[in-house]
């Protein structure tokens, strides 16, 4: 049985990993503020269409992810370097087949999806480097799947602490061509991504090769095997799909805004970048949940896995309404962070304060989501996201092109989604189906 202050010790250098790597979004994200306020829209939908071809490579490594817990909790440590191993040979295969397709997706895509010439073009310009990067972040994914799998997560706190270092120095200095680096605005900003998560990788191996028992862990024994790819992909195939939705819906939510206007697209990139940052803590909560059940499960202890996730939804809620709480006494000084326009200011900050009553919707349905997928049954997830997704593509179309509103009144979408969500699981964990799911 996990106690809280071991749920707490699991979820707490998740946060600080999260927080670090988001620290660095939100520095990105100031810089290109200064720029122009095209530039500060295009970058969020330029890193949006990056991030849903991302999810591919992230949602097979949390398949990883959960078969690696599944495997810690039964004692067999043998078997889990193959599945690191293997998994990444699979991903850094379809980085390479991606990178050309995307590249040639996104030239010919988003002028046609953007009303504005000038978000398209420096949207294209940002991800004509960016999606580089997607050979070193699909290989940190499978890394972060194995840290995580055996609850071994301060080195996730290590590895962030280099992405922010590095990508902060590249940012101001390729951005605003400081350090004696060439100026390169929004490419720039691109470019100092794929730098820190070369950076990232680099940390990776070389810690691994230092400190992880490889014999232990079985990665001495390196031989390619299809049976292992395909248990993972089993797995994680109904992830892939359901993150890629996800994202591409909430891509969708952006284009719909960008119809409103740069200046609202602007907004909400502002608000996006809190977003990721404020729901820090459930998205760590919610990624220990999932390891935790796993490794639970794997151990024989079905029996406790709903106690665990009522303690690590209420820590989550708990923590989040401290978070709400502090910055919302603080919101124009943290809205400020951004822009010094009165103007941009006075936009954003009715959006900011919606952003933050969604927060307890997030806190509760993050955990148990996450932990739906702890027990395996991905598959599950995958029909609850469909649901969801459908309601909220409804919903957000209805309220941003059919009445056209205000950013603030669109970003209540946050509350239906994560409402909805929350309920689906809570319906699904209660009924128990999931003590039958062999992985």
């Amino acid at each position: 049985m996990y106690s809280n202050r071991q749920i707490l010790k699991i979820s707490y250098p998740i946060f600080l990993s999260l927080l670090t790597q988001n620290i660095i979004q939100v520095i990105s994200t100031a810089f290109l503020g200064r720029v122009g306020e095209v530039e500060l829209g295009a970058s969020a939908l330029g890193g949006l269409f990056y991030v849903a071809i991302f999810t591919l490579g992230f949602g097979f490594s949390m398949g990883g992810q959960i078969l690696i817990g599944r495997r810690n909790g039964e004692g067999r440590f043998d078997r889990i370097g193959e599945i690191v191993l293997q998994g990444m040979v699979f991903l850094l295969a379809a980085a390479l087949i991606l990178i050309p397709v995307v590249g040639y997706v996104s030239r010919h895509g988003l002028t046609l999806l953007f009303r504005s010439a000038n978000v398209a073009q420096a949207a294209i310009e940002y991800l004509d480097l960016r999606i580089y990067g997607l050979i070193f972040a699909f290989v940190n994914s499978m890394f972060r799947a194995f840290y995580v799998g055996i609850a071994r997560t301060k080195v996730l706190t290590l590895n962030a602490g280099v992405m922010a270092g590095v990508n902060v120095f590249f940012d101001y200095g390729l951005i605003f061509g400081n350090f004696g680096l060439p100026e390169m605005g929004i490419s720039g900003a691109a470019l100092a991504a794929v730098i820190s998560e070369a950076a990232s990788t680099l940390f990776f191996v070389l810690f691994s090769l230092k400190t992880v028992d490889g014999v232990k862990y079985g990665f001495r024994r390196m031989r390619f095997r299809w049976s292992v790819v395909k248990k993972v992909l089993d797995i994680s195939v109904f992830m892939m799909i359901q993150f890629l939705f996800s994202i591409g819906t909430w891509m969708l939510f952006f284009s719909f805004i960008e119809h409103l206007g740069e200046r609202e697209l602007a907004v909400s990139n502002i608000i996006r970048s809190f977003y990721m940052l404020l729901t820090i803590p459930a998205t760590a909560m919610g990624s220990a949940t999932s390891t935790m059940v796993s490794n639970t499960i794997g151990a024989g202890h079905k029996e406790q896995v709903l106690n665990l996730v009522k303690r690590g939804a209420l820590l989550s809620l708990g923590v989040m309404i401290v978070v709400i709480t502090a910055v919302g006494l603080s919101s124009e000084m943290f809205v400020r962070i951004y822009t010094d326009d009165v103007s941009l200011l006075n936009d954003t900050l009715p959006p900011f304060f919606v952003l933050l009553s969604s927060l307890p919707f997030f806190a509760v349905g993050a955990v148990l989501f996450n932990a739906v997928s702890g027990t395996g049954n991905t598959r599950m997830t995958l029909v609850f996201e469909l649901i969801t997704l459908a309601v909220y593509t409804t919903y957000i179309w209805y309220i941003v092109l059919h009445l056209r509103s205000s950013v603030a009144l669109a970003w209540t979408s946050e509350h239906l989604y994560w409402g909805i969500i929350a309920i689906l699981s809570l319906f699904y964990l209660r009924g128990g189906m999931w003590k039958k799911k062999q992985i």
